[in-house]
This record gives structure tokens, sequence and C-alpha cells, in this order.
């Protein structure tokens, strides 16, 4: 049997290296095809987790995983010893970037390196994490061909960028289309057919590069056009009489030409805060500067500050001190309704408060029973009348579909809603502060 033909009737071994956002539902999906499946994470606490049946992302069905691997058809290893095993491998780990803004492909590099030391004829790689153009063709490919292993003869090297939406229901890694983009033709070719085990839709890209740069396309889109808003919301803030939303609610009116975003607290998740970095970094290797796309990024970076500004704000009308203050944080997670905390502007913005000496600091999170805040432990609080009516300022930094926005407005004494997420309820009780509402 051929390596087409194994493929085609899912004889296959599959390999998924990084078992987070974008690993496990990937693992899961195989091997809910009936394709077997190895996950691989140093992280041995996911591994425990993954060879119990147990789920630890919102995202996967927790009986499908428990059925799979139940059925021995996924199975977690925290070394690379089965890397001969598998037929294919997916490259999934994270791609964050240091205190200089600067990429950091250390978990991208040593997930290749584990591979190396497998590598053998017919072996397909996949690249999912986000990353630099050139990544896969200048850092992983000269690694793989120290093992004297030819490139689109002897092994098999794409890259097709995760298209993970933490929390989305209807776009899921079972039906987002999916961008292939291999080092050769054949490359391209067994790269798309190992995708289309799980995936109907996938379009290919002549290399490698174009599906690098296509997927900070596809991020830095969103973080330009965020920017735009946050910074026409504090514009109206400035000029008053003018409420940003209703600008954007009316603007979404036109049939054509227009495409609605909205302003916030800041942008977190792992890709669009990070990505307009990355490619900040590639340009300059070429003497450009991406003025346009950077200028865009730290402005989103900058909302956080402009959001703990408008708190110490509202505080200093209050006929307390500053630093015996209460203030509750509705939502820590970077968007609604995932538990996802990473780069969260909640978090920044209490780290900032912390920095300016308040102290009482609390939070309630559905989806998130503890976080850590400059090193400081703070577990969600119950949401209650009494906290909301006992807290100085209360301030909704993420719009989960299970708060009580109604509840919320009557009992807080003064609130700060950086979402809208209060637009239906606020009547005229004149406790809300909207940001970009122009007031």
């Amino acid at each position: 049997m051929n390596l087409k033909e194994k493929i085609q009737r899912k004889k296959i071994t599959v390999g998924i290296i990084g078992l987070g956002y974008v690993g496990l539902p990937l693992a899961v999906e195989f091997a809910r095809k009936g394709i077997k499946t190895i996950g691989i994470d140093t992280d041995t606490d996911k591994i425990r987790l993954l060879n119990s049946g147990m789920n630890y992302i919102d995202d996967v069905d927790s009986a499908t995983l428990a059925r799979v691997t139940k059925s021995g058809k996924l199975h977690g290893e925290s070394t690379y010893d089965s890397i001969p095993e598998c037929d294919a491998l997916f490259i999934c780990v994270p791609t964050p970037f240091t205190d200089n803004k600067e990429p950091d492909i250390s978990y991208i590099l040593d997930a290749t390196n584990g591979i190396a030391a497998g590598l053998r004829k017919d072996h397909i790689i996949i690249l999912k994490s986000t990353t630099f153009p050139d990544t896969t063709e200048g850092y992983i490919k000269p690694v793989l061909d120290n093992t004297g292993l030819k490139v689109g003869c002897d092994y098999y090297l794409a890259f097709s960028p995760e298209r993970i939406d933490p929390g989305n229901k209807i776009w899921t890694t079972a039906n987002t289309p999916v961008i292939v983009g291999g080092v050769t033709k054949k490359c391209t070719e067994y790269a798309t057919l190992v995708s289309k085990q799980i995936v109907s839709e996938i379009v290919e890209v002549s290399n490698p590069k174009i599906a690098e740069m296509e997927k900070l396309l596809e991020n830095i889109f969103r973080s330009v056009n965020i920017a735009l808003v946050n910074e026409l919301a504090t514009l109206c803030d400035r000029m008053g009489g003018i409420n940003v939303w209703e600008v954007i609610e009316a603007a979404s009116t036109k049939p054509f030409g227009f495409m609605p975003f909205y302003p916030g607290p800041g942008i977190g998740g792992h890709c669009i805060l990070i990505d307009p970095y990355y490619l900040e970094w590639a340009a300059r290797k070429y003497d450009f500067q991406t003025h346009f796309i950077t200028l865009a990024a730290e402005i989103n970076e900058n909302m956080p500050y402009y959001v703990k500004d408008m708190i110490l704000r509202e505080i200093n009308k209050l006929p307390i001190a500053m630093m015996d203050a209460k203030i509750l944080i509705l939502g820590v997670a970077f968007k609604r309704d995932v538990d996802d905390t990473r780069h969260s502007p909640a978090i920044r913005i209490m780290e900032l408060l912390m920095e300016e000496g308040l102290q009482n600091l609390m939070y309630n999170d559905p989806h998130v029973p503890f976080v850590e805040v400059n090193g400081n432990r703070l577990s969600s609080k119950k949401l209650t009348p009494s906290l909301l009516s006992n807290s100085d300022c209360v301030v909704i930094t993420t719009d989960h579909s299970t708060y009580n926005y109604a509840s919320i407005v009557r009992h807080s004494p003064r609130l700060i809603d950086t979402r809208n997420a209060t637009k239906k309820v606020r009547g005229k009780k004149g406790n809300v502060i909207l940001l970009g509402d122009g007031v």
C-alpha cells in the first residue's frame, strides 16, 4: 500500500505536537474520524488528563474526547518516542513574543528537533502554529534536511495555519476551510490529503510563505480595524455628545463597503495581539517599517491604560482614599463565553490598578475560577447583589452572555461598561459610564 492509499483508507497514524487550544481539537477530530492519533505535549498534566478521558478545553466536546480515548484512537505522550510510528505530524505549539516584542519560535524549534530525531521516509510534517513568513522553509526545513532526507522526495513539509476561534460554535476545526502551502507540489498534495480526512474544503496556495503571510493578514486585518474603532471611541469621549456605538450601528446599515468592528478594553488571545509584531520583526530584515500595522497594535495595547484612567477618574469623584476603593472586574477571559485568559486586557487592567496602589481588587468570571495578577492569586467571587452594591466601581471588561446585566446595572453604584453590554438595560439611572459614549 502506497502513502496515498494509506491516507485515503485512514490507515495512517497522526501525531499532534502541542495539545492546547489548537492541538487538542485537531487531535480529537482525527480520532473521531477513526484515525489513530497520538498527542504529544511536554505538559504532563495535560497528558494525564487526556489519557484519563478528561477534557480541559471548552471548545472540545467532553463526551467525544472520553469516547476516543477509551476506544484507544487517541492517547497522549510527553516524549517524542513515537515519532517514527506517526505518518503525519502536526506542529501546534505556542509562538509567543519576547519582552522586546520579537518572535519566540523556540517551541517550534524544539518540536522540529524532536521530529528530526525520529524522521523517516514518507513522513508528512505540517506546521500550524502562527508565525512569520519563511519559518517553514528557513527554520524547520534546514533542521530536517540535516538528517540526510530530502524534502519533496523522502519527507513532505507544509504550512497550514490554524484558524481556531475560541468559543465559536458555528465554525470549528471540523468545518473551517483550511489553507495549505507545501514546500513542493508533492508536499502540498500529501498535506492536503491528510487534512481532507477531517475537513472538506482545502485551499492550496503556491508555497509556505504565502500561507504564513495569509495567516498574518487574517489577524492584522482585525487588529487594524479594532484599532480604528478604539481610536474613534476615545475621540468620541473627548468630543462629547457622540456615542461611538450608535455611530457604528448607523454605519452598519450600509449594505456594501462597510464591516462593523467594535471598541473595547483592549485585545487578547494568542494571535491578534502578537501577529503585528511578528510581521514588524520580519519586515525589518528587508529594511521595511510596518508603520501603519505597528501603530494599530500600539493603539490596541494602550486601551487597558485608557480604561484604567476611566476607573481612576470615577474613584476620584468619591469621598474615599484611592487605595481604599473596592473595584469589581466582571469578566477576565479575553473574549465572551470562553475560559481563555491569554493576554487578557482585563488582567492587564488589574495589573495597572495594582501598580497605582489599588489593592481591593475583586473579579467574577463564570468561566475562570482563578487568575494570577502581579504574583497574586485571585479567585472568582460569587456575583451577588451584595457584592455589586458594596463595590465602589464595577467594570464590565468581558461581556459574557450568562451575566444578568439588568441586575448588574440595578445594584452597581457606579458601573463602567467597556463592551456596551448594558445597551438594552441602562435606562435612566445614570450610574453607567460607557466607553466611547461621549458623555
